[in-house]
């Protein structure tokens, strides 16, 4: 299945992907894609309904993050063979852990603002895992069945917050939409092989990243595994699990976001996300003409 999560910003409805494409409204029978609906028990309960015995959803409504009520959003550093080497760093012999702010997830085509002095905003295409029921001390062999699924996570990062200001990398990881997810929220029974999905992001229409998760260091149940002997995973939470080569960062020179870039990127089987960058003050400025914002 394909759940998503539709609407204005903060009052999104669950809905699922029909066959066609269009999206069902799913609010009068789950409350959100989010919590206890995330169990194995209510993801079987949906699957078993008619698509076509659900209202549609008018076609242009916004998509908000494909989940919700996050409250640990975890991130894996450095998890691709590709990418430690393009920027210079050793193959990790665990896991490089930090978090991000669950306050920085936004909708898959929202607007990405750049922080309030930011000068090294950078882009990032990953896998993100959401977690679908509790675990603790889980084993690899099975890690998955603590996955409600799958989906696309940007993890925008700036990097003088990240690199340049002390302490930890939570400082570049967290700012207000530094977190698109979706469009979907794919159960894994649509994605076969987790460990040979495709993924790319482009700025501007410009190719920045090729990659694919075969050359990720540790898999998605290695590092569900990994984490739960560290801190107890409940449903809702999200993990992304690293990115390939292409990253601003790398690049020689270096290239960051600025407004008006337009970054889209995609995972094979999981959609895509277009995002807008805006400087801060312009974004605020909009909000206190009341203008539309994404």
């Amino acid at each position: 299945m394909k759940l998503v999560r539709h609407g204005a910003r903060g009052d999104e409805r669950p809905g699922l992907i029909d066959a066609d494409g269009t999206i069902r409204d799913l609010s009068g029978i789950v409350r959100d894609i989010a919590g206890r609906h995330l169990s194995r028990s209510s993801l079987e309960r949906i699957r078993a309904i008619d698509p076509a015995s659900l209202p549609p959803v008018d076609a242009g409504t916004r998509l908000g993050p494909c989940v919700g009520g996050t409250r640990n959003f975890v991130a894996i550093g450095l998890n691709y063979a590709d990418h430690a080497a393009e920027t210079g760093a050793a193959i990790p012999s665990e896991p490089i852990v930090f978090n991000k702010a669950p306050s920085c997830i936004c909708g898959p085509n929202d607007d990405l603002i750049l922080p309030k002095g930011s000068a090294k905003t950078d882009w990032e295409v990953e896998l993100a895992v959401v977690i679908g029921s509790t675990a603790s001390y889980v084993h690899a062999n099975e890690a998955l069945d603590y996955v409600a699924g799958v989906c696309i996570c940007n993890d925008v990062s700036e990097r003088e917050f990240q690199m340049e200001r002390g302490g930890t990398w939570t400082k570049g990881k967290g700012c207000p939409t530094f977190g698109p997810l979706g469009p979907w929220l794919v159960t894994l029974d649509e994605v076969p092989a987790l460990d040979d999905l495709a993924m790319h992001l482009d700025v501007n229409g410009e190719r920045m990243q090729t990659g694919s998760t075969a050359t990720m260091i540790f898999g998605v149940a290695q590092i569900v595994a990994y984490l739960s002997h560290f801190m107890i995973l409940e449903p809702g939470d999200v993990v992304t699990t690293g990115t390939p080569p292409g990253v601003g960062l790398a690049r020689k020179p270096p290239r960051y976001l600025k407004s008006g870039d337009v970054v889209s990127l995609g995972i094979a089987g999981l959609g895509r996300q277009r995002q807008t960058v805006v400087a801060f003050d312009d974004w605020t400025a909009k909000v206190a003409a009341g203008e539309p914002t994404n």
